[in-house]
């Protein structure tokens, strides 16, 4: 490479337009996913108070989000439900006429050119917080696996454009696969959240999700905060199971294992910027301490720079007003 005064590295910043046409990672709207929270009842909206900006909507009032979203150029919206009840085994995740299914027809049937995707885990459902079936305090694998796979088919059947299974649990991806393709979906795709850490960033979520487990914590099958290599052999075996887009959860801590999940299997790839992320730049912003747009983009930017292609935020409809 040339040295200074041949090479002036700085001739390619003075300029603004020009620092734009050589920027060499760009966000787009089309990289972003929108979390809602979907409650019962009508004409709800709830902020979450650990989120600002962010509410838990009924139905109705989730359509004109959707609505809203769509014409502001996003493409894409990922549901969780909070169910009118909750028991043992999580019966509602996967009731017909339960809260996401509903949600998911109504959005399907009133909102046009918005792909619509659904988590599938157990814990916004059961009265435990734990994101499985329990013998004791232990959760059981199998059990809850299949319980996790009429949970995916009710969602498709309501009209669900992508399957994303949460939960952690082993040997997952492929029973919902099977059940997906025996009851005849074979075009749903499925994201998998193959790498999800047991991280401290998912507070707010669980205040915004009514999801908190009544004891212990979810180490068990969340993966180890200090596992790089464990990430890979899950998302390789997400993959082997029949996985169409592998999640990286959380984001921004988690920048290297989003760049060693792409750089090593080249799959589509998704990174959850999750609500502890969100809650602590919007804080930070509201105190003035930091320029909260600029660090909400930098912090987009840095997740896509690292190898993602489809982001999972909170800030989805803050940016898009930017992009």
């Amino acid at each position: 490479m040339a040295q200074y005064p041949v090479q002036r590295l700085r001739r390619l910043r003075y300029n603004s337009i020009l620092r734009e046409m050589v920027m060499e990672t760009k966000l787009s709207k089309e990289d972003l996913i929108y979390p809602m929270f979907v409650c019962p009842g009508t004409n709800i909206k709830n902020e979450v108070k650990s989120m600002p900006g962010v509410f838990q909507l009924s139905i109705d009032n989730a359509v004109k989000e959707c609505n809203e979203i769509v014409n502001q150029g996003i493409s894409a919206v990922i549901l969780f439900g909070i169910p009118e009840k909750k028991d043992a085994v999580g019966s509602e995740a996967y009731n017909d006429e339960g809260i996401i299914q509903r949600a998911v027809r109504e959005i399907k049937s009133k909102v046009k050119n918005l792909l619509v995707v659904t988590d599938v885990c157990l814990c916004e459902y059961t009265d435990h917080g734990h994101c499985g079936i329990l013998s004791g305090e232990d959760i059981l694998n199998d059990e809850t696996v299949n319980l996790l796979a009429r949970e995916a088919v009710s969602h498709a059947k309501a009209g669900a454009d992508i399957i994303a299974p949460s939960d952690m649990m082993d040997g997952r991806v492929s029973v919902i696969r099977k059940a997906l393709d025996y009851k005849g979906f074979t075009k749903i795709p499925i994201m998998s959240y193959a790498v999800k850490y047991a991280s401290g960033y998912y507070g707010p979520f669980r205040d915004a999700a009514e999801s908190t487990p009544s004891f212990g914590d979810r180490k068990s099958h969340q993966m180890n905060i200090g596992n790089i290599n464990e990430a890979l052999r899950e998302a390789e075996s997400d993959i082997e199971e029949g996985a169409d887009i592998i999640m990286v959860k959380p984001a921004g801590a988690y920048l290297d294992v989003i760049k060693a999940v792409k750089d090593n299997f080249g799959m589509p790839t998704a990174a959850y910027q999750v609500s502890g992320e969100y809650s602590m730049i919007k804080a930070a912003g509201r105190l003035g301490w930091i320029d909260e747009e600029r660090v909400m983009l930098e912090s987009l930017i840095a997740i896509k720079r690292a190898g993602a292609d489809l982001i999972l935020t909170y800030f989805a409809k803050d940016a898009a007003k930017l992009l």
